[in-house]
């Protein structure tokens, strides 16, 4: 029995130096390790974190969780205060995010530095000075899973009704019609490889044609000049022409003119003697026979 009991206090008093021993480092340790104090302030859920959680600081590993409550001035609003080590000095420009720890579902404290602003972060519960706990990627994604989910459940129905059997004839038409046209594409493709293994063939007919239309060119170019030499003989012969006129109409016309009146005259004469020869041919050789006077002429008397 004494035995039992000497071993019972034997334990109990090693389970004691044992505690004792862990506590007095820790709080060893605590003292040696100088931090600042900073709260988290946020209006979302923070499912997930709890004390003594670690604070990161681009990825480092600077601090941890010391509470996490709501604010006693409005529930509305959830504190977390950390502690960070005092040699990181924080910027008013930095916020929170929670960062996944694992598949266990615990968060830690994420801290990023947006850059906007370089002035230091006062340590303190200063309601001005809080920092923001503002959502993550994983947290977005999440927000949006519902909405995701419904987009995916319309685009399925839209599928389905996309892919009915009058459609699925459809598409089965549009590829037959389709594989109709590859077979005379190919076609038309062995029909333009004759025409172009043809085409040196009318290369060299074009030349010749070519060659031809030159020498019908040169002869042009000839018969041009040849044109041209004609037409100015034809305008010397104009200029000609345009002096044998004048000289025409100024000496010879009027010479002519009188020459026809002339004949006009000795015409008349002619005829009147053929006249008289006709009527009383005896004139010809007695002359013409006096006439008696008439009213008004010279000898002319009255008869009574």
């Amino acid at each position: 029995m004494g035995r039992d009991n000497h071993a019972l206090i034997t334990g109990l008093f090693l389970v004691a130096l044992v505690t004792a021993s862990s506590a007095i480092i820790f709080w060893i340790g605590s003292m040696d390790e100088e931090r600042n104090a900073y709260v988290i302030s946020t209006r979302e859920s923070v499912s997930g974190l709890n004390p003594e959680s670690t604070v990161f600081y681009r990825g480092i590993a600077v601090g941890k969780v010391v509470n996490v409550q709501f604010d006693p001035l409005d529930s509305g609003t959830i504190l977390v205060p950390i502690e960070v080590d005092k040699n990181i000095v924080l910027n008013k420009g930095v916020y929170a995010t929670l960062r996944l720890k694992g598949v266990t579902g615990l968060t830690q404290i994420q801290l990023q530095d947006s850059g906007t602003i370089s002035e230091a972060l006062p340590p303190g519960d200063d309601p001005v000075s809080r920092i923001p706990l503002v959502p993550s990627l994983t947290d977005k994604l999440m927000d949006s899973g519902e909405e995701l989910l419904h987009k995916a459940d319309h685009l399925m129905q839209r599928l389905s009704s996309l892919l009915n059997d009058e459609n699925e004839k459809n598409i089965g038409g549009i590829l037959s019609n389709m594989k109709t046209l590859t077979d005379k594409l190919s076609e038309l493709q062995k029909s333009v490889d004759k025409a172009l293994a043809g085409v040196p063939t009318l290369t060299k007919d074009a030349r010749k044609t070519l060659n031809n239309i030159d020498a019908l060119t040169n002869d042009l170019q000839g018969l041009t000049k040849a044109v041209q030499n004609l037409s100015v003989k034809a305008g010397g012969l104009v200029d000609s022409g345009k002096n044998s006129g004048d000289a025409l109409a100024q000496s010879t016309l009027p010479k002519l003119n009188k020459l026809l009146t002339e004949l006009q005259s000795t015409t008349q004469q002619v005829k009147r003697v053929a006249t008289m020869l006709e009527n009383n041919p005896q004139e010809l050789l007695l002359g013409p026979s006096q006439r008696d006077s008439g009213p008004g002429e010279p000898d002319y008397k009255e008869q009574q």
